[in-house]
């Protein structure tokens, strides 16, 4: 009977699991968990309501230095079969404009019925179990944990990155990996807040604002996104905030300097925002200009663009020149923060960097260094944006990688 471990029992290793018994129902198939129970972390997934994938689901939605590498996967475990998927798992979704989550709007639901399923197919399941070393051996694998020793046929490395240590992806995966002969991609949070030195939006902290986010490395442009930004005491948040932040904490990994300038006006030019103001101007020549900013603005977030231009809250309309309103419309257009670091590992959702995946057969999810060792998830170097992109890697390479290694 062939014996299958699985290491790790989050998004990606639950699916191997269930995909495995499919295959080969007579097979041994066991998770060893390094927490106490499984998929924690799918539980804080969409706010708690679990957005597992997308109508929309393209390469360019994913990052990784191998990036022709992602595509494959995809392709063979795309949206449809995701839906198909959680169907026969019990899950009825529904669309918001096409990002899918489960009818009930509960991750704890999904990951409900992923145990049931797992009962109901006599998966082993060891908690608690933190695998110090996996070794080849002529008769398959030797898996050591603190307490036990597991012999396999098969393995299936799904330990999750570094992210959200509290859920346990410790980043022990990486080390497993590279003993195996993998190498690995510099891991660094991604989708997490952004920290930003002399914080000029500091006391506008708790404010929610339409804004685009445009990122740049000493320099140079290489990412934006717009919606809705959250300001912080230490810096910024939001979904646009964490649609660029992998590529900010990829500059910051090689010291290179990080900027993030935010436009608070997106839906206008500079030349209209002057334009505006000059209208704007019209029987409100004695106001303050704080008075002149209410209606556009929240009025936490008036005195820090009043104070980034240059321009002193009480100053009269009519007392400003030329100059200044130049600085005022290039302050709410183009504000500059120099980024000191992201919230962490602790904070983030993913992870960017991982097990290169050109050394992977994606076809299979074997790898090209170890035959007969399979990985899948976050451990890999991909990593999306958001909106179920990470959960839809997590189904697709954990249902490849689990089938596969049935086989």
């Amino acid at each position: 009977m062939k014996k299958i471990v699985i290491i790790g029992g989050g998004a990606s290793g639950m699916t191997a699991a269930i995909a495995a018994k499919a295959q080969a129902p007579e097979a041994e198939v066991r998770i060893l968990e390094h927490k106490d129970m499984l998929g924690k972390k799918l539980l804080s997934t969409g706010n708690g309501r679990c957005n597992f994938t997308n109508e929309r689901m393209e390469p360019q939605c994913f990052f990784s230095d191998s990036p022709k590498c992602v595509e494959p996967v995809i392709r063979r475990f795309g949206t449809h079969d995701t839906l198909q998927f959680f169907e026969n798992l019990g899950i009825m979704a529904k669309s918001r404009n096409g990002y899918y989550y489960p009818q009930p709007d509960q991750a704890g639901a999904v990951l409900h019925v992923f145990k049931m399923r797992l009962r109901t197919l006599g998966v082993g399941i060891d908690t608690n179990q933190h695998v110090r070393e996996v070794r080849k051996v002529r008769s398959g694998f030797l898996i050591h944990t603190d307490e036990n020793t597991y012999q396999a046929d098969r393995v299936i490395l799904a330990c999750g990155g570094k992210a959200f240590a509290v859920s346990g992806s410790d980043g022990s995966g990486y080390s497993l990996a590279g003993s195996l002969g993998h190498s690995i991609v510099p891991v660094v949070p991604a989708l997490v807040q952004l920290k930003t030195a002399g914080h000029p939006l500091a006391k506008a902290s708790g404010v929610r604002t339409e804004a685009k986010v445009s990122a740049y490395e000493s320099g140079h442009f290489i990412a934006a996104d717009t919606g809705e930004v959250q300001i912080t005491a230490y810096g910024i948040s939001g979904i646009p905030v964490f649609q660029i932040s992998r590529h900010v904490a990829k500059a910051l990994y090689y010291k290179k300097k990080a900027e993030v300038t935010v436009d608070f006006l997106p839906a206008v030019t500079a030349e209209e925002l002057t334009v505006l103001f000059e209208k704007r101007k019209a029987g409100r020549d004695i106001f303050t200009m704080s008075e002149f900013l209410t209606g556009i603005f929240n009025q936490k977030l008036i005195p820090c663009l009043l104070k980034y231009a240059q321009i002193r809250e009480g100053t009269k309309v009519q007392k400003v020149g030329r100059t200044q309103w130049k600085q005022l419309v290039d302050t709410c257009k183009y504000l500059s923060l120099q980024i000191t670091d992201t919230n962490g590992f602790d904070h983030a959702q993913v992870c960017a960097g991982g097990v290169r995946l050109d050394e992977i057969n994606t076809d299979t999810m074997e790898s090209l260094r170890c035959s007969h060792l399979y990985l899948a998830g976050e451990l890999l170097d991909v990593d999306g944006i958001c909106g179920g992109y990470n959960l839809q890697w997590a189904w697709a390479s954990g249902y490849l990688a689990g089938k596969n290694a049935a086989k």
